[in-house]
């Protein structure tokens, strides 16, 4: 009925299949006057909608512009507007001509007054699109213009040849007019198609698409990645860099994602804390956070280090678990169930497109077997038309084209959306560490919290670029095994039966793997524990001459290591078995099974190839769905940590007002103040009242609350009670300086405009302007990490100066002075803290120890446990003999006996009256704020005073930058040098050395036969299904059938067996290989000197030994493994697809060339890429670790949203190379689909030609093979480029394996076993420099030290006292000059001899991990009883007896479980043991309080009377009892001589005595206690 209302329509035939049925088909012409009409007019009309929104939604600022392309397209548009309206006139004039005898003519059918109507709408509308497009701001194109172009000039292809081949057969044209306008349409329509194809760019906007290329792409270069051409032609000519990165697009920057994922974020957070609520009542749990005090026992502050792996962090996680009650009280204490769905609805456009594209997909990939299917068919029935044959081979391209362009658009938009969702999740962290309470602070530490940026915003990455896979894998299962079923009946589910089986078989292999995973990282973990112990004490192993043990101990641990990686390798290869024979296995039961059934079942090559092609394809999600699923279960733990951390509670932002309405600028009525909400108060009924410009100091003994007041007053802590109210702006010192790695400059105006001469008044009155003088790039000098090229001092300096220049209200300084010298502590106070100093019109909250300085304030707060006992005057409160004429008895009769602190070199400590509050800071520990360090401090002061432990005085252990080391050049440490380049063919050859050349042959040779054998398989299956022919109409031979199948077995055994071994010998080969580069680079690091470490950081050296050895050991094996396959079967494919159609050999040339060239330029640039990213990643990591360890100083002074634009802008580098990287992906892989679709099509076509020469089974062959040469292409790229990038491993290891070794550990030249006997020591003009091309820091030391003369050096910052030592030690070699010990020159003889005779007890008491007894004696050389006695000498034998391990305590990484007095007595415990004559103390009593120093010096004075001993001074009246003291300045001997002597010289030493408050009476003294020391 259709059609015949579509005939009359027409006035001719619609359908007629005569039409197909010979040689030169056509369609009919009514066809083409309907159907392909209205299929791209439809398409217009759908869509045009789209663009005429934009005449609704006149928004200011339209562009007035109208470019010559857009009058082009204009003009085309109206041209073939006038031919529609041409074509209905001659229809028109014909039809009702005066001319025309309408009844002897018959008129035109109604389709040509349709049509033309049609057009001319059509064309309109097509106008009207262009100019909305125009109109809409930021658009270029319109890709469904594109779309309906391309589709109008497909379908105008049909007639456009039926109206050619019409006026060819009958020698004219009938209908010219028709025939001009179609022709002349079509023509304009192929260039409308053109100008369509190109992008629209405003002038205005030139500059901002040069910068971002993507926004001023074309649909045709969007869908294709043309527009990232000019990135690749840069990366491939030159090694690109950061500033060649395009800016990102608007949706892709933190900004605008973090903004969407927050409010979103929000209200799911809001809700979810709401239901949290609702749910506790219905429980009953009125206390929701019961549990916190265990947890925060348990888990605050362990100071993860940087070591400890991502599984180990899992492994606790799932620890966690097993405790079920516990698991119930994590559940119902944070809001949870709300991050997936924020996720969700902050991306589901970019999700939905995604899940089109793959849908798509996922249907056309299951056409190609059809196609394949007939293609095989129609090479069989010979009797079939030529053209059906080059239907399906351009239908085969088409659909391949499609599929491609599909499933890059979704992987596209997957891997942007996993950036995406990492980049939201990491913001989102980041902000909520600026914000979070300190109740929430306590449940994770930096190291975790840092885990949280990384590990998991990681795997949020990776699970969503495969999210779709969960619905897709099912449906291409189904799918399968209903084409199956299809083609084989039930015989396809015993193939199926076999695949499933398989995946319990992986599924077990995997559980096993995870097993030994866990194992490996143990080891690792262990391993680099004690390589980062061996690096951060690196010095103290080098002085002692311990390496060799530590080095025994690492190789110890690297031989399990070794061991369980082997069994991992042997492992993989038996997943690799599985994985190569998984095709052959399933293909020889599913037709062992099917010509088994029945003899009428013979294999044709259409069931054959179409099968295994379903196969293939079968194998993708039977392989995926598993790991997605323990990819989401892993992504579930994620899920919890990041809802605990995010759904924490923020600081009550109330906790401090602002009323204006008070007369005091810091005003606290009736404050209890606890750290935690549930907590005792640590300060209660604190009252105070501080007037505008007032002075206050806060004193009080340890932990009775001074740095809880000035944080209570930050409004860090919880108000139980009371108020706080501050008016006007706040500037912060805290007591543990916080440095930014930035410049000197930077730090001082930390955000704040720059006013130079402020700046300068700043730097004078805090003492830096000689500091600055020292530096070689002045105030522009980079700070590094952690401040570790500036002192203790220098950090507080600049801390002050901070607060100084940023010029606000109210000051607290939280005992700022403490880590300075006495000199430079009194000239802070009074050039900027005093009543004349800078800030005397300032309020000034001064938390010190400093009893000097008290007179000189306004007002006293007296803290005694937690409450202010006493507020006054100096003098009121002196009189008044309370708390505080207490606190003055005890400190200032120690003040006026002691000497104020000396600093050294770069390590100013704090006076000696001055007791810290801060038992321990470790400069290499992950970065601990404030706060955190202040209530880390309270719990560890309330143990200590139950345990009676010794109190303790503060440890400044900050890292000493060498004198003179960064002189030339304003960088201490150098950037890390970044690989550029191809990598050199030498590196390759290195790791097949280390691997043995039997190893790589071996397997290259197994390979090579596991392909033959797979090859040969193929050929005997092809054969096998021309049988069929062979056979028609008889019975199928039984003994034939068995011989197929028994012979198709044997060749997939062949193949197993060959790829087993093949695999077997790489990873084998592989562990040697691992072996040889660890141990040879483990050797030469701690043959290093001393330079090598002090100027590269310690991560880059760890990185070494923890990312490229992991590369070294896991990836390359495993990468090498899987490019040699993929290399190995494209080869076997095109061998195959060259013996069916030989013709294809000449096809294969160019298609390698252009093979070439594209993975090269992908490659080059891919690979820097990768290192940009790996580069810029670090940046924000140090910034959030930075940003936590400070943060208390950031909220105080009110700079979170800087800090928070500061990490967009950092991240945005980072994506600025992650997004071209995703890009570079698909430029290469839409590249190499389209090389892999003209393969398949040159396969098709050659075989439509050579039809009659060839049998169908080899045809089946050979465009099955070539269906699975896409994949294979793409993989083999990826694994190129894996392997070059990761093979750069090897070159780092090597690079750090040619380092300049230190001199010889012992040599020929042995000094005498009792050597030295005497101990004299001879310095002959001894000149030193840090490092060729440096200053010397020792200028022509001449002096004569006699046997066991006790002497005493000192000398001001940078004077070259520690450069003494070193030089002793040969820490640093002479540049002229010698040293000599009993008069043997220690230049000549070993560094191990050397340093084995000699003992230093250091200024910063290093432990590792390991018992006691290790960190006494690491060699086994002493019995326990001498251990005991030197325990006993040093005082620590009833600490050590107390113990249950006694000497097999294991002390904790860096010595965290002793205290630092304990740990200097266990210093001082290995000096006892080695007992040498010469001993050297390094301002060994600088970290210790005042009673463990007094036990040192008086066990030194005893036990080492017979040796000479040299101190570095830094308390002065610790030398007073020296035979000598010299006296050093500028690296040169000043004064030396007697220190009676000295003093009555009136000289250097005088002044610096004279600072000190040291009179003669009280070296007379010194000198008695000596002698009565000696004496007993």
């Amino acid at each position: 009925m259709c059609a015949a209302a579509l005939d009359a329509y027409c006035g001719s035939a619609f359908w007629n299949d005569s039409y197909l049925q010979r040689p030169d088909p056509d369609l009919p012409v009514c066809m083409e006057q309907t159907v392909l009409v209205w299929i791209p007019l439809g398409f217009l009309w759908l869509c045009a909608p789209l663009h005429l929104v934009s005449f609704c939604q006149q928004k200011p600022g339209i562009r007035k512009f109208r470019s010559k392309l857009y009058l082009c397209k204009q003009v085309v548009v109206s041209l073939l507007l006038l031919t529609a309206i041409v074509g209905l006139v001659i229809t028109l004039a014909v039809d009702y001509s005066p001319n025309n005898d309408s009844s002897a003519i018959e008129k035109y059918p109604s389709v040509y007054y349709v049509n033309p109507i049609l057009y001319a709408v059509s064309w309109i509308l097509v106008l009207l699109c262009q100019e909305g497009m125009r109109q809409t701001k930021g658009v270029v194109d319109s890709a469904t213009l594109f779309l309906f172009w391309l589709l109008l000039v497909l379908c105008d292809v049909f007639p456009f040849q039926t109206l050619l081949r019409e006026a060819l057969r009958q020698g004219e044209i009938s209908d010219v007019p028709r025939f001009c306008l179609f022709y002349i349409s079509f023509g304009l329509e192929l260039i409308a198609l053109i100008l369509s194809a190109v992008a629209d760019v405003p002038p205005e906007e030139r500059d901002a698409y040069k910068k971002n290329p993507e926004a001023g792409a074309a649909f045709l270069s969007r869908i294709t990645f043309t527009w990232f051409n000019s990135m690749m032609f840069k990366g491939y000519k030159r090694p690109l860099v950061q500033e060649d990165m395009w800016e990102l697009n608007q949706e892709d920057t933190t900004a605008y994602i973090h903004e969407r994922f927050q409010s979103i974020m929000d209200k799911e957070l809001g809700a979810a804390r709401i239901r949290l609520q609702t749910h506790l009542k219905e429980r009953g749990y009125k206390n929701k956070e019961k549990s916190e005090e265990d947890t925060f026992e348990n888990g605050h502050c362990t100071g993860l280090k940087e070591g400890v792996s991502q599984d180990v962090l899992m492994m606790t996680e799932k620890g966690r678990k097993g405790k079920k009650k516990k698991k119930e009280k994590e559940e119902i204490n944070y809001p949870n169930s709300w991050l997936v769905t924020t996720i969700f609805k902050s991306f589901k456009r970019v999700l939905i497109e995604s899940a089109l594209f793959k849908l798509l997909q996922d249907l056309f990939i299951f056409v190609n077997p059809q196609l394949l299917k007939l293609m095989v068919s129609f090479t069989q029935d010979k009797s079939s038309y030529v053209w059906e044959g080059y239907l399906y081979a351009v239908l085969l391209l088409l659909v391949a084209i499609l599929q491609s362009l599909f499933l890059q658009q979704y992987f596209q938009r997957c891997f942007v959306l996993g950036m995406q969702v990492r980049t939201a999740i990491m913001a989102a962290v980041y902000k909520k560490a600026l914000v979070m309470s300190n109740d929430s602070r306590k449940e994770s530490t930096v190291g975790e919290t840092v885990n949280l940026m990384s590990a998991d915003a990681q795997r949020f990455n990776e699970v969503t670029n495969f999210i779709h896979l969960i619905w897709s894998c099912p449906l291409q299962i189904v799918l399968s095994i209903v084409f199956l079923w299809v083609e084989l009946g039930p015989s396809a589910f015993a193939g199926f039966g076999v695949m499933i089986l398989l995946v319990p078989i992986n599924a077990l292999l995997a559980s096993r793997a995870r097993t030994i995973q866990i194992d490996n990282m143990k080891f690792k973990d262990g391993r680099l524990k004690i390589m980062n112990e061996i690096l951060n004490g690196i010095k103290i192993l080098k002085l002692y001459a311990w390496e060799p043990s530590f080095q025994s101990q690492v190789e110890g641990i690297r031989g399990k290591e070794l061991h369980v990686l082997k069994k991992f390798a042997h492992l993989t290869c038996i997943s690799t078995l599985l994985f190569i024979c998984a095709p052959s296995l399933v293909s020889l039961v599913t037709f062992g099974v099917f010509v088994g059934m029945s003899s009428d079942n013979i294999l044709t090559p259409e069931k054959a190839f179409t099968s295994i092609t379903i196969f293939n394809l079968l194998r993708f999600p039977l392989t995926m769905l598993p790991q997605l699923i323990a990819g989401i279960v892993q992504t579930t733990v994620s899920v919890k940590r990041l809802e605990k951390f995010l759904g924490g509670e923020d600081l009550e932002t109330g906790n401090v007002q602002h009323d204006p309405s008070f007369n005091a600028a810091v005003k606290v009525r009736d404050g209890s103040f606890a750290w935690e909400k549930d907590a005792k108060p640590l300060l209660e009924n604190v009252s105070l009242d501080i007037k505008p410009g007032r002075l206050v100091a806060v004193v009080g003994a340890v932990g009775s609350g001074k740095s809880s007041l000035v944080s209570a007053l930050l409004g860090e802590m919880h108000i139980v009670k009371g108020l706080v109210n501050i008016q006007g702006s706040l500037a912060y010192v805290p007591q543990q300086a916080w440095i930014q790695n930035a410049t000197l400059r930077d730090n001082i105006l930390f955000g704040s405009p720059s006013d130079e001469g402020q700046l300068q008044r700043v730097i004078e009155a805090c003492a830096l302007k000689p500091d600055l003088e020292l530096l070689p790039g002045g105030d522009l000098t980079e700070i590094g990490e952690k401040g570790v090229n500036v002192s203790g001092g220098q950090k507080q300096r600049i801390s002050l100066a901070r607060a100084t220049y940023s010029q606000c209200d109210i000051y607290l300084l939280d005992d700022p002075l403490s880590a300075v010298d006495s000199h430079v502590a009194k000239h802070l106070f009074d050039k900027v803290i005093g009543p004349n100093g800078l800030l005397k019109d300032k309020t000034r909250l001064l938390v010190t120890h400093g009893v000097g300085f008290l007179p000189y304030v306004d007002e006293i707060v007296v803290l005694k446990d937690g409450v202010i006992s006493e507020v006054g005057s100096y003098n009121s409160l002196r009189a008044s003999k309370g708390a505080f004429a207490e606190f003055l008895d005890t400190y200032a009769g120690e003040q006026t006996k002691e000497s104020n602190a000396e600093s050294d070199k770069g390590h100013e400590t704090m006076d000696i009256h001055v007791i810290s509050e801060i038992e321990d800071i470790d400069p290499d520990s992950p970065m601990v704020d404030i706060v955190s360090a202040t209530m880390k401090r309270e719990n560890s002061i309330r143990r200590s005073k139950r345990m009676g432990s010794i109190r303790l005085r503060t440890n400044s252990s900050i890292k000493k930058p060498e004198e003179g080391d960064a002189k030339k050049g304003q960088r201490l440490i150098e950037k890390e040098a970044m690989e550029t380049g191809q990598v050199k063919m030498s590196v390759y050859l290195e790791y097949l050395r280390a691997m043995g050349w039997l190893y790589s042959v071996s397997a290259l040779a197994f390979f090579i036969l596991q392909l033959a054998s797979t090859v040969g398989q193929n050929v005997w299956l092809s054969d096998w299904t021309n049988d069929a022919a062979k056979y028609v109409n008889e019975t199928y031979p039984a003994s034939v059938r068995d011989t197929r199948v028994g012979v198709f077995g044997a060749l997939g055994v062949a193949q197993g067996v060959f790829v087993f071994i093949g695999a077997i010998l790489i990873a084998n080969g592989s562990v040697a290989a691992s072996r040889i580069l660890h141990s040879s680079l483990l050797n030469n690091i701690l043959r290093a000197p001393m330079l090598f470490f002090d100027t590269t950081p310690i991560g880059r050296v760890v990185n070494r030994f923890a990312k490229d050895i992991f590369t070294v050991d896991e990836v390359i094996p495993m990468t090498a493994r899987s490019w040699l396959q993929c290399l190995l079967t494209v080869v076997g494919t095109l061998f195959v697809i060259c013996l069916a159609t030989p013709f294809f050999a000449l096809i294969i040339l160019p298609l390698a060339v252009f093979y070439y060239f594209v993975q090269r330029f992908y490659v080059a640039t891919s690979r820097q890429l990768r290192r940009l990213d790996s580069v810029s990643r670090s940046p924000i990591y140090s910034h959030f670790g930075e940003t936590v360890s400070g943060l208390s100083v950031i909220r105080a002074y009110g700079h979170q949203a800087r800090f928070l634009s500061h990490n967009e802008m950092v991240m945005d580098e980072n994506l600025k190379s992650v997004y071209p990287w995703i890009v570079s992906n698909r430029w290469l892989a839409i590249r190499l689909e389209f090389l892999g679709n003209l393969v398949v099509f040159f396969a098709s076509l050659l075989a439509v030609i050579s039809r009659n020469t060839l049998d169908s089974g080899l045809i089946g062959l050979s465009i099955s093979s070539a269906l699975n040469i896409t994949q294979n292409l793409n993989w083999l790229v990826r694994m190129n480029s894996e392997l070059e990038t990761n093979i750069v491993a090897v070159e780092r290891v090597n690079e750090y394996t040619k380092i300049d070794n230190e001199a010889e550990w012992v040599n020929d030249n042995r000094p005498p076993v009792d050597w030295p006997e005497e101990g004299g020591l001879q310095f002959e003009n001894y000149k030193v420099r840090y490092r060729p091309g440096l200053d010397l820091v020792l200028h022509g030391i001449n002096c004569d030290i006699k046997s066991s003369e006790r002497i005493g050096i000192v000398g001001r910052t940078g004077a070259g006292k520690s450069s003494l030592t070193n030089c002793l030690f040969r820490i640093i070699e002479a540049a002229e000059g010698r040293i000599l010990i009993d008069g043997i020159d220690i230049a000549k003889i070993g560094l191990h001899d050397l340093r084995n005779k000699l003992t230093i007890i250091p200024q910063d008491p290093v432990l590792f991990c390991g018992t006691l007894r290790m960190n006494l004696d690491p060699f086994d050389r002493f019995s326990d009883a001498d251990i005991w006695r030197a325990l006993e000498l040093s005082h620590l034998k009833d600490f050590v007896s107390g113990l249950d391990e006694k000497l097999e305590y294991e002390v904790s990484e860096g010595g965290e479980n002793l205290s630092v007095g304990q740990r200097q007595l266990v210093c001082l415990a290995r000096a006892l043991l080695r007992k040498t004559r010469i001993l050297i103390l390094d301002e060994a009593t600088a970290a210790v309080d005042l009673e463990t120093d007094n036990l040192i010096q008086n066990t030194i004075r005893k036990q080492f009377s017979h040796c000479t001993v040299l101190t570095i001074a830094h308390r002065l009246h610790s030398i007073m009892d020296s035979s000598r003291v010299m006296v050093l300045d500028a690296g040169k001997i000043v004064e030396f001589d007697a220190p009676g002597y000295l003093l009555e010289k009136r000289g250097i030493f005088y002044a610096m005595a004279k600072d000190a408050g040291i009179t003669t009476d009280a070296i007379a003294k010194d000198a008695g206690i000596a002698a009565d020391v000696t004496a007993l």
